[in-house]
């Protein structure tokens, strides 16, 4: 059996990804940096970076399956050129690679910042969107490495795409920005809220499209893995109820958030340290990402669980990791 390439496996969403494969009895192949853990999963680790092409070929020579989910998710970068080092060009060398080495398949890992959403409506894969309504270097990379993915597809390299929504649950190592509010809300660091919504879904649910994608997704198409469209006061209430502890109360008007982006950022281009609030992520909030996932239910038989279940995992694993870290 040839084994299949994770990129990513050391963050959130590819860890779930190899844990699943791995589950299922197939030998897995993951592309890492030596630096880069990769907990409790049985897995073949190759050192390499998605800038380095050579790593890239010597990674998948001889796989039959390429996940490529790595991706530098960072809402604020001191080097901004960093990003799209990683994203874009990143991407293309490891497409590059895997036509070099002949695999039969390619899923790679999107976002759902690369999804157009019309004002006050629900984006699905079919709704115009543009570079220019891409905010930051993060979402303006994706959008870029999007582009080259299906520009392999085009050309006749089998891509699948996938764009997951905000995933939560357990083992978010770093944490992730999404798993951030939870992390926030535990620690009583979270005052206030802004009026936001996100589409959650749990991770495990990300993990399986893209195995389904995988087994029957079309080439050059994308599909969105979601689950629920909430509110921030919503995502709130449910781990108020989660914890038994108070949710905030207190909505920010959007200019009083925009102002804390704007000097915290300020600051930390002088300090180099990541700001609490990144203009990005404060510019990103002003819409509702609320998407469908309608087309992965139909053509691959997406079918994620509630969005509660996402919380509720999050919740209990970032619990034990703060105990297990406090003992």
């Amino acid at each position: 059996m040839k084994p299949v390439l994770v990129t990513g496996a050391s963050g959130f969403v590819g860890w779930h990804v190899a844990r699943l494969l791995v589950e299922r009895g197939q030998p897995v192949r993951a592309l890492a940096r030596p630096s880069s853990l990769i907990p409790e999963l049985e897995v073949e680790r190759v050192h390499g970076d998605l800038r380095d092409r050579a790593s890239l070929d010597r990674a998948a020579a001889g796989c039959g399956v390429v996940f490529h989910v790595a991706a530098d998710y960072r809402l604020w970068s001191k080097n901004p050129d960093d990003v799209y080092r990683s994203n874009v060009e990143g991407t293309r060398n490891m497409l590059e690679a895997a036509k070099a080495a002949g695999v039969e398949r390619v899923v790679y890992t999107s976002t759902v910042g690369c999804i157009g959403v019309p004002p006050g409506g629900t984006g699905d894969e079919e709704q115009p969107v543009s570079l220019d309504e891409m905010s930051g270097a993060y979402k303006r990379s994706k959008f870029l490495a999007e582009r080259v993915a299906l520009e392999f597809a085009a050309a006749g390299l089998p891509v699948v795409i996938v764009n997951p929504t905000a995933p939560m649950g357990d083992h978010d190592f770093k944490p992730t920005p999404t798993g951030q509010i939870v992390v926030d809300f535990l620690n009583g660091a979270m005052p206030a809220f802004i009026d936001t919504g996100l589409n959650v879904v749990n991770v495990r649910d990300v993990a399986m499209g893209h195995l389904l994608a995988c087994e029957r997704g079309r080439a050059g198409e994308r599909y969105i893995l979601g689950s629920e469209n909430m509110t921030l006061r919503q995502i709130l209430g449910e781990l108020a109820g989660i914890t038994g502890r108070k949710a905030p109360s207190v909505e920010l008007p959007y200019a009083v958030a925009y102002a804390a982006g704007v000097i915290t950022t300020a600051m930390a281009r002088v300090t180099g340290r990541p700001p609490k609030a990144p203009l990005d992520a404060v510019r990103m909030a002003k819409k509702k990402m609320w998407v469908s996932h309608a087309k992965a239910a139909r053509e691959l038989g997406y079918a994620p669980r509630a969005a509660h279940t996402a919380l509720e995992d999050a919740v209990r694993w970032f619990e034990r990791a703060n105990r297990s870290q406090a003992a």
